[in-house]
């Protein structure tokens, strides 16, 4: 049983908790890679379209290069599926930590989370990488045709759709943030010139192509989820204690 927020847990307790969710949390992945791993290959021959439809082929240079492709595609769909869980074992580290109240946000922060989630991986899949690989491979040329390996096709798509799975809990994070009292959203309006620039920033850096189309279809996201975070920091944001009320005066 989780401890109670006025309970104090020395620094080898959190450790042990810290652990048993991670197990917990590998346990789930382990379970979502079974789930994901006998639809791999139908995965990989869909992740190949954005470079077959453009009449290329890959290729793979090592006997089992396809073989580890297919399970790596199958674990990081098991990241996918079992992100529900792994998301309600961070939970349910950080809820000790929680006032009563605040801890009836548990499934809101799940099922938000994990759509989330999805939603940034998706946004990567057909928004995203489709425009990098056709820009990318607009190079080709007369004597110097792409001879694109199956690993790092599916690594650079996994790559990215992972980065913008993260992102894309941005403003959940902003939010227990703004609940445990971290910031608030008037610290964060303040630092959005700064927010806007860390987003082009990371655009440039995380995008896989130097032009500037890709690099505004990662930080766009990135701002107009951090703006999301500061009215969700606002509404759910820790409010602070009222000022005690003055003593009456005494009649002379």
């Amino acid at each position: 049983m989780a401890p109670s927020v006025d309970d104090k847990m020395s620094f080898l307790e959190h450790l042990g908790e810290l652990r048993v969710r991670i197990v917990r949390a590998l346990i789930a992945l382990l379970v979502g890679t079974l789930i994901g791993l006998p639809f791999s290959q139908y995965i990989v021959d869909w992740l190949a379209r954005p470079v077959t439809r453009l009449n290329y082929s890959l290729v793979f240079t090592a006997p089992a290069e396809a073989f580890w492709v297919q399970m790596k595609v199958g674990l990081i769909v098991g990241i996918f599926i079992a992100a529900p869980a792994i998301l309600w074992q961070v939970w349910a580290f950080i809820a000790p930590g929680l006032h009563g109240h605040e801890k009836k946000y548990a499934a809101p922060f799940v099922i938000i989370g994990s759509v989330m989630f999805l939603a940034g991986g998706a946004f990567s899949l057909f928004v995203v990488t489709p425009y990098a690989i056709q820009f990318l491979l607009s190079y080709a040329r007369p004597g110097l045709t792409p001879m694109i390996t199956l690993q790092n096709h599916i690594d650079f798509l996994l790559k990215f759709t992972l980065a913008f799975g993260a992102v894309f809990e941005l403003p959940l994070a902003l939010t227990i943030l703004a609940r445990v009292g971290i910031v608030n959203a008037k610290m964060l309006a303040k630092n959005r010139k700064y927010a806007i620039l860390g987003a082009f920033i990371a655009g440039a850096v995380l995008t896989p192509t130097p032009d500037a189309f890709n690099q505004t279809l990662m930080a766009g996201p990135l701002i107009i989820l951090y703006e999301v975070g500061i009215v969700c920091a606002r509404v759910f944001g820790r409010k602070p204690a009222p000022a005690p009320a003055p003593a009456p005066a005494e009649s002379a």
